[in-house]
């Protein structure tokens, strides 16, 4: 079961791949990855390959055959054909009426198994069940959620007396001091502002990128961001659960806050560079990119004080900055859908006045 989970968390990485959408309805792709759209592979059609199909659902028709593994994430799966490998699903439903050569792992859905199904492996639902017709097979252990347990009656307990109403106490808030508050924020954004330009020194192509990313694909930067936010804390649990990987967990633990800080300083970069434009002056890089990104975690670290929806724009922020770092790998390619190219060629500019 280990390895089926390690194979399973491999096919979670295909989140991060920086890719467009791609329909593969030949045998001669690999690997597929489908985002927020619906994909069919036909009858006698093959995919020696993985499929991953995030926000849609997939089918595969009847003689269609899939040599390798598929993840799906708020959809639903129809599988008519053969499929070699393991099925992971989050957020949605798989209905069987095949043979499966592995396992199956679905959280927050159903698992459907018609009287043709046969299943060559494990079933495990977490916050869902599994729903098997009496013909179909499964070789290994089918894991449903435990079910309730009754509760032992409470024995009888007298009446207790009414009390007279006693005015609620106001509640107060001792810890809460407005200055401390404002003093870390900006020590924040100092302490920030500080890192993007030692960063600006050594990545400032990188950051670039980033930037271009979120600023002309805002769309799909907050939707990267998002699956990265919602879908880490899973591949984390399924990189504990097989206790190897346990090292690799606090690695990519320290992903995220690490995209927000390159992220951050990319944004501020951007802020930093249209600031000059508008008052027309000409700053050194390490600059702009340190005044802006200043700017924008103070701005933003206020706007977060504000109750009740202070918190929503630092949330939206995170998105494109986690978003835009996600979609170029830290800078390192194009984004998905943006010409690739090389780094932008360095710019003579006239140090600060």
């Amino acid at each position: 079961m280990k390895t089926k989970l390690i194979t399973i968390l491999l096919l979670l990485t295909l989140l991060f791949v920086p890719v467009s959408s791609v329909h593969a309805q030949s045998p001669d792709n690999d690997d597929v990855f489908i985002l927020g759209e619906n994909y069919t592979l036909k009858s006698d059609e093959i995919l020696n390959g993985s499929l991953a199909v995030i926000g849609g659902n997939a089918l595969i028709e009847e003689d269609a055959v899939i040599n390798g593994d598929i993840f799906l994430v708020g959809g639903n799966l129809t599988i008519s054909g053969k499929v070699s490998g393991s099925i992971a699903i989050i957020g949605g439903n798989v209905n069987i009426s095949n043979t499966i050569d592995g396992d199956i792992v679905v959280i927050g859905g159903q698992v459907i198994l018609t009287e043709t199904a046969v299943v060559n492996g494990n079933i495990s639902t977490i916050g869902g069940q599994v729903e098997k017709d009496p013909k179909a097979e499964v070789s290994g252990e089918i894991t449903n959620n435990a079910p309730l347990t009754d509760i032992p009656d409470v024995p009888n307990i007298p009446n207790v007396p009414n009390t007279p109403n006693v005015p609620s106490t106001p509640d107060t808030n001792i810890n809460f001091n407005p200055l401390w508050e404002v003093t870390g924020v900006i020590w924040r954004a100092l302490a920030v502002a500080a890192i993007g330009m030692l960063l600006t020194l050594f990545l400032q192509p990188q950051l670039e990128r980033v930037a271009d990313a979120i600023t002309n694909q805002p769309l799909m930067a907050g939707s990267f961001g998002l699956l990265a936010i919602f879908v880490m804390p899973i591949a984390l649990l399924i990189m504990i659960v097989t206790l190897i990987l346990i090292p690799v967990a606090i690695v990519v633990a320290l992903l995220i806050p690490l995209a927000w800080l390159f992220g951050m300083v990319a944004l501020g970069q951007e802020v930093g560079d249209r600031f000059t434009k508008a008052i027309n002056q000409s700053w050194a890089p390490v600059l702009s990119t340190g005044f802006g990104t200043f700017l924008l975690v103070l701005v933003v670290g206020f706007i977060g004080m504000i109750p009740c929806f202070g918190w929503l724009l630092s949330f939206i922020i995170t998105l494109f900055a986690i978003g835009g770092v996600t979609m170029t790998w830290f800078g390192t390619r194009s984004a998905p859908g943006s010409t690739p190219g090389a780094f932008p060629a360095a710019v003579e500019i006239p140090p600060a006045s």
